[in-house]
């Protein structure tokens, strides 16, 4: 048999509708993610235990994403979406010229975008558990730090949505809800 007859045998003579592109992990994380931040930083200075557990939770949780992004599958690994800046500065010009083409996984601006991220937030729950430690604590420094990468990640989250509502609009797919269910049209 042909590999065209097998494909046409086993999955009908229609393409998917959709194709899986995040597994369970990356979409759990996003969202975890997005939740204990929120938590985290609505109870910053009100409510410390609360706010202390969101963030060992979210360390965890980037221990866990980096890992996930050398041995997880494809779309979730680092080399499947980080690009070089000159990629992302170029599809960012394609975006801007509604030109920019459309990614099954991580386009290239938003592989940068995770990758933003993870850094900020490793340095937010770094400076956060400096804080907690002998040799930082009450270090002002420390504290004015911890606070300007949690704004800076706030900055990069409106960003990040800003982003997700024009790749959606221009590429006419809802990717909150790929995120959701982990599938997309595969063309």
């Amino acid at each position: 048999m042909s590999a065209i007859h097998d494909a046409i045998e086993v999955g009908g003579d229609k393409p998917p509708a959709t194709v899986k592109v995040w597994d369970p992990f990356v979409r759990v994380f996003h969202w975890s993610l997005a939740g204990l931040f929120l938590l985290a930083y609505a109870t910053g200075d009100e409510i410390k235990n609360v706010h202390i557990a969101a963030g060992y939770s979210i360390a965890g949780l980037l221990t866990l994403r980096i890992l996930w992004g050398i041995v997880g599958p494809r779309h979730a690994r680092f080399r499947d979406f980080v690009r070089s800046p000159r990629a992302v500065l170029a599809y960012l010009r394609d975006v801007a010229l509604l030109r920019a083409p459309r990614y099954l996984g991580h386009n290239p601006a938003g592989g940068a975008m995770v990758i933003a991220l993870i850094v900020l937030l490793i340095g937010t729950c770094t400076t956060g558990i400096m804080m907690t430690t002998a040799s930082f604590w009450g270090a002002k420094w420390v504290e004015e730090m911890h606070e300007a990468f949690a704004n800076l990640t706030i900055g990069l989250v409106v960003v990040h949505v800003l982003g997700v509502l024009v790749a959606s609009f221009e590429h006419r797919e809802n990717l909150v809800k790929a995120m959701i269910t982990g599938r997309k049209r595969p063309s």
